[in-house]
């Protein structure tokens, strides 16, 4: 385990100032396209009666949203204080409060404190956390049914966007860095562990993937 001093610093980069905007982007406009477009998927594959993991969940959006469409339980789990604060708020404003549970932690590390779900999502995030293979590791061996992501696509643009936004992140001293990840790697790592591939959209700057589990 790296010292605490080299890790990142989520609740630096997504403060409470970051999460207050982000909730009211999501409150006056819904869920934005990429995300969107995952809920919409998901839904469409039934969620009626089922659980779901949100990891790095961040405002609430995915769990809100899936738990309006008939989802029976949430549980939420967040790196950032004041991210897993506004979920919670969110979540209990829409009256799901009793249906979720919010966690705060780092995933990949609380992993064995989570019980599995049928869907997993993942927004968002394999591009926060240094050690994918880690979070898609445990990530796909906590869906039962579905797991779906929306990360960078691995392009030149994209890592040109990220490695001009690290050196924003050491000129302000911040240890949180972005990453642009290998998206074969990711596929197969995803499909060793049982899963196919269900829908793949890709805009300029991100994918949404969602795959389901093989049945045994």
């Amino acid at each position: 385990m790296p010292p605490q001093c080299c890790e990142p610093d989520y609740d630096a980069l997504f403060d409470d100032r970051a999460a207050r905007r982000e909730l009211a982007e999501y409150r006056r406009n819904g869920p934005s396209g990429a995300t969107r477009r995952l809920i919409e998927r998901i839904v469409l594959e039934g969620v009626e009666g089922t659980s779901v993991v949100d990891i790095g969940g961040g405002v609430g959006v995915i769990g809100a949203e899936l738990l309006g469409a008939g989802a029976a339980r949430l549980t939420d789990v967040d790196a950032s204080r004041a991210y897993a604060a506004a979920a919670h708020e969110e979540l209990e404003r829409r009256g799901f409060g009793d249906r979720v549970t919010v966690r705060h932690g780092d995933f990949v590390r609380i992993a064995d404190q989570v019980a599995p779900a049928d869907i997993v999502t993942l927004d968002r995030v394999v591009c926060c956390y240094g050690d994918w293979e880690a979070l898609i590791g445990r990530s796909s061996e906590r869906a039962h049914r579905l797991l779906g992501l929306v990360y960078p696509n691995d392009r030149w643009w994209t890592r040109f966007v990220v490695r001009t936004g690290n050196v924003v992140m050491r000129v302000f001293r911040q240890r949180f860095r972005f990453y642009i990840h290998p998206e074969r790697e990711i596929d197969a790592r995803i499909r060793a562990a049982g899963f196919e591939r269900r829908f793949h959209h890709r805009s300029i700057g991100w994918q949404t993937v969602l795959y389901r589990r093989v049945p045994d």
